[in-house]
């Protein structure tokens, strides 16, 4: 279908994008063709007219787990013997992806037009990946690295991860996942809030620097980068030291930690969502322990602080939300840019850059999407209001484009608790 999209205010997803008006996008098919002044032909093109509202490139959200809702639970579920059953069979295991394609559907309509889904159940994800592009169902651009690769004891091990025992272990699982046509590895390097048994220890190392070393040169012969779960400056450091592209969570960085980033040309992917709730949320309605409140609050402060820090010494810093965890619904996307200028303290036009250009450079999509100019994909989203006045313009949207189809007044499943619980922080 050819669209002109008319009276619009453009925000393209450059780092220094100022509102454009009196301009038309047009597209042919899944791409932008053209953006031209107003007094261009408009024959043979279905007029879309924006009435004054802002069309801008839709999210890219760099972390998310599609095989849970982000709906908070009273107690841990076992998720390995969840995940046991749930693939036992051919029944429970179509029901598994149906969870995971409305996942994906969620992200959507929370205006992510592009998903990098960083450890999922066996191949599920990148199943659903090919069914998107192939048009057999509706949903946002996936990059899949479909199971993490972690250790016994480590973090979603048996679940979401495979159990490594060894560095040829750990090297065999990631040709299996390339053979499988993954678009990146993910790596389980240290535990996380919901694994420490004690005040402190949230991100203890559970791979060996041999094991990540091994997985981290199967990826690169195979023309793979690699993602790790990390959550101590150990975990940092034995990451990037070892061949890590991508740090996911972070935490405080000493002077050897940010050589390191420069060193290796890594970056970071920021995730304030997932700790959030954990450090900050009334504890009678989460019920969170002492020892997750505790333990959420260092990963909190050191998530912080390593995306101040990585931004001030130039290191690429991404966003991505954590979405399936608890209080991490997999909508909330336009939180985690709220959050980024909140707790961070970038302004709103760069946490706007932040969620659409830089995020498709750092998953390597660049040309593909994250801006709106010829030649791009026609993945965009439409609001009311400025985001660069008030990020959470970004909430109700009022448009989506994805893959040449238009989403009018798209509206995801919210969770009730989760939103009363998550806007009583902005008051």
């Amino acid at each position: 279908m050819k669209y002109a999209y008319i009276h619009g205010i453009i925000l393209d997803g450059s780092e220094d994008m100022e509102p454009q008006t009196d301009k038309i996008i047009f597209t042919d098919g899944e791409k932008i063709e053209k953006i031209t002044d107003e007094n261009e032909n408009l024959e043979g093109y279905e007029l879309v007219d924006l009435a004054g509202n802002y069309i801008m490139p839709g999210l890219i959200n760099m972390h998310a787990h599609l095989p849970a809702s982000g709906k908070p639970q009273k107690k841990q579920t076992d998720a390995a013997k969840l995940v046991k059953t749930l693939t036992s069979n051919k029944l429970t295991y179509a029901v598994l992806r149906q969870i995971c394609e409305g996942s994906a559907k969620q992200q959507l309509l929370g205006g992510c037009t592009t998903v990098r889904a960083v450890g999922g159940v066996q191949h599920v994800d990148s199943q659903i990946r090919d069914r998107i592009a192939a048009g057999k169902i509706v949903g946002p651009r996936l990059l899949s690295a479909d199971m993490a690769v972690s250790v016994p004891g480590g973090h979603m091990a048996g679940s979401l991860a495979y159990e490594a025992h060894d560095p040829e272990e750990a090297a065999l699982y990631v040709k299996d996942l390339a053979d499988h046509g993954v678009d990146f590895i993910k790596l389980m390097i240290t535990g996380g809030v919901l694994d420490a048994k004690k005040k402190g220890e949230p991100g203890e190392m559970k791979m060996t620097p041999a094991e990540i070393e091994a997985a981290c040169t199967a990826a690169h012969e195979r023309g793979l980068y690699v993602a790790a779960h990390v959550e101590s400056p150990e975990g940092v450091r034995a990451a990037l030291a070892n061949g890590v592209d991508s740090i996911e969570h972070g935490a405080e960085p000493d002077e050897e930690i940010i050589g390191l980033f420069k060193e290796k040309n890594a970056f970071l992917i920021t995730t304030l969502s997932p700790a959030l709730p954990y450090a900050l949320c009334d504890r009678e309605v989460t019920h969170v322990n002492d020892l997750e409140f505790y333990n959420g609050g260092v990963v909190f402060r050191g998530i912080i602080d390593c995306s101040k820090q990585c931004l001030a010494n130039g290191i690429p810093v991404g966003l991505g939300t954590d979405a399936g965890c608890p209080f991490t619904p997999q909508y909330n996307m336009w939180r985690e840019l709220v959050c980024f200028h909140r707790f961070v303290g970038v302004s709103n036009k760069f946490a706007l850059y932040t969620a659409t250009k830089r995020n498709a450079e750092l998953a390597g999509i660049e040309n593909i999407t994250g801006t709106i100019e010829p030649g791009k994909a026609a993945d965009m989203i439409v609001t009311v209001k400025n985001p660069l006045e008030d990020l959470r313009a970004l909430r109700d949207l009022k448009m989506i484009t994805v893959r040449g189809k238009i989403i009018e007044h798209p509206v995801p499943k919210r969770i009730k608790l989760v939103e009363e619980q998550l806007d009583a922080l902005d008051e």
